[in-house]
This record gives structure tokens, sequence and C-alpha cells, in this order.
């Protein structure tokens, strides 16, 4: 195998394909990335055994092969070579060689058929979504996924058919509580409920940092598929049943306050800035027209600061989770944030005025 290639247009998808990769393997050859040149094109494939993916790029063959090496290594090695180099790669006797200008690397290889068969299962259900439509259901959920192992199943984004037929993505921790839905796309009528992994999220939302164009899904019972031009993600999803999320929605808050979103961030950030570590907690003191933020600390320290708001009903007291309350704040789309509330002990509703499509709930905390 011998191939030519600009070191850019190597770097990119090199930088895709090693995120995959986990950086401690006890498994020698899931660390490494197997390159098939061939008729003009560099294929790059590398796996986690839970997630996939394989992406492709012209390059300038001149004897076709297939070698697997070190997805990390050779990332590092493109990442340090100069702009505009061109990056000649050739496998002999069980090493590549990798040489660019005066720089030149030996890097040992294993071989291709010792890298496990990806899977290929049939993929029912199939359907396009608009990059930026993707974007919005991940980062309006995403912050709340749980990373308490032992509930397994709120590990991830939970992407299904809404009763009112939306595309539906709930995320929970247990504390908090995210929501958003979009018109079902067509083709995703039949889409089975699933909960896709942490990990996946994770990587589908980097792949979608610098791509605009459709994004293809394919979904199974056990798998999802999305596809972006010449890169290819394939995730197992969640085995397990995503808890009935619905139960947990407000519905009769009456209280209602609306605070300007940008200052009540600045706001919490600022008198967190006293709550202890551990609990980060800040209180919410309301009453109409004022909403009084505090925090204090074990050590007698305290800090207080007052927002105007629109508020009209009785006084009240409510505490939070500064960092929840600065995640929530952070995914509304609007410069006013509303919150719906009951009283100190229940969940709060938290959106943008009038928006029907995304929502939060917030469980209180005791301060």
């Amino acid at each position: 195998m011998k191939l030519t290639i600009d070191r850019m247009s190597l770097l990119r998808p090199l930088g895709h394909v090693q995120s995959v990769v986990e950086r401690r393997n006890t498994i020698p050859i899931l660390a490494n990335v197997v390159l098939r040149a061939e008729g003009g094109q560099l294929s790059l494939t590398a796996t986690d055994m839970d997630m996939d993916i394989a992406t492709e790029v012209g390059c300038a063959v001149a004897t076709p092969g297939t070698t697997t090496m070190s997805a990390h290594l050779l990332y590092d090695i493109a990442r340090k070579l100069p702009d505009g180099a061109e990056v000649e790669l050739a496998v002999v006797d069980g090493h590549a060689n990798i040489s660019a200008g005066r720089s030149s690397f030996r890097l040992p290889t294993l071989p291709v058929e010792d890298f496990p068969a990806i899977s290929s299962s049939d993929l029912t259900v199939n359907f396009i979504v608009t990059a930026a439509d993707m974007r919005d259901l991940i980062d309006a959920t995403r912050f709340a996924i749980s990373t308490e192992e032992t509930r397994y199943y709120l590990n991830g984004i939970y992407f299904h058919k809404a009763e009112n037929g939306d595309l539906c993505a709930v995320a929970t921790d247990g504390h908090r509580l995210a929501l958003t839905r979009q018109a079902l796309p067509s083709g995703a009528s039949q889409m089975p409920a699933v909960i896709l992994p942490r990990k996946a999220v994770g990587e589908l939302r980097k792949l979608l940092d610098d791509y605009d164009g459709e994004v293809a899904i394919g979904l199974s019972e056990t798998r999802a598929e999305f596809g972006f031009g010449a890169v290819r993600l394939t995730s197992k999803l969640i085995d397990g049943t995503f808890p009935d999320y619905t139960r947990v929605i407000p519905a009769g808050n009456s209280r209602i306050m609306q605070v300007d979103a940008g200052a009540f961030s600045a706001a919490v950030d600022r008198v967190s800035t006293i709550s202890s570590e551990k609990s980060r907690s800040v209180k919410m003191g309301l009453k109409p027209g004022v909403l009084t933020l505090s925090a204090s600390n074990t050590d007698a320290s305290s800090a207080t600061e007052e927002l105007e708001i629109v508020y009209d009903g009785p006084e009240m007291e409510i505490g939070f989770n500064a960092r929840y309350l600065l995640d929530i704040a952070g995914q509304v789309n609007n410069d006013t944030v509303e919150f719906a509330l009951a009283d100190q002990g229940s969940p709060s509703l938290v959106r943008a005025p009038g928006d029907e499509a995304s929502l939060f709930v917030l469980m209180p905390m005791r301060v």
C-alpha cells in the first residue's frame, strides 16, 4: 500500500475517526484505524465496539492496499505537520512509513483481519433531517443527560414519536428534564422509540459542527446510523425503557415569573460564587416586580442581588442548583425566560414565553 495525500485532507477525517477510539484499550486492534486505499480514495474506519465511524477522502494511490495503525498516533502526527505538507504513506514489512518534507515516522501496523466486523444490521426506518434541526434537538436536551451509570436508561437522549405526532427529544437526570419537539420528518412515522447513548450524542454533535447539509438517519430497535456526506456514524442504542417523563411535567403551576434571560444568568453566576461547591444552591425570593437572588456558605459569607421581573403572585422563596439554572437559561432561545412555579417543594416549569416546542422542568432544593 502506498499513497500521497495533502495534510489537511488527511487531518479532517482523522479528527472525526480518532475521537471515537478510546484512549485506553485492552484490545490492541481497537486502538487502530483501518486505512483502505483504492481507486483514488482513502477510506478510514474505527470502532469502540458500541459505535462505528467510517469516512473517505480523495488521495493519490500508487499501490492499493489495506492496513491498520494507531488512530491517535496518526492523528497527532498529521496535526503537528506543517500546513500544506504532502504526506506520503507506505506500508512495508508490517510497518507504516509516513513522511512529509524532512519529517519521517515509522509506526507498527496490525493485520486488518483482526479488526472486528462492522455491523450492517437492517435499519428498517429511514428519514432525513437538516443538520440545523438535529443540532437544535441535541443542544436543547444533552445537558440534562444523566451520568449516573446505575440508571443506565437515563444515560442518553430519548428520541420518539410523541402522541401529537411530533418528533420529540427528551433527557433527564432526575433533577431536571429537558424536552424539545419538531415536526415529524417524512418517512419517520414508524420510527421506534430509541435512547441514543451519551458518547454517541457527543460524537454526533461534533460532526454537526462543520456540516450544514441534510443528515440521513436510519433506525432499528438496536442501532442508529447517521450519514453526513462522506461520513457515516453508527451506534448501538441503550437497551432499556425510558421512564414516563410526562408524569413529572407540572400542569397546574399558576405563579408565572418572567425575567430577562441574560441579566438572570449573569446574576445567578455572580451570586453562586459564594455558594458551597457541593450544593451550588441559590435561593430565589419572589415578590411582585422584584426577584432577590441569594446564596450563603458555612463560613458566613453571603451574596444577594435584586432583579426587576414581571410577577404579581404571592411572595415565595424557592431554591435551585445554580449550575442547573444556568444550563437551562442558556438553552431558552429568547431574551426572556419564564418560570411557572407552584410552591417551594414542587417542580418548576421553565421555558421561553409562548414557546410550545421546548420546555424544561427543574426540581427545587432545600436552602
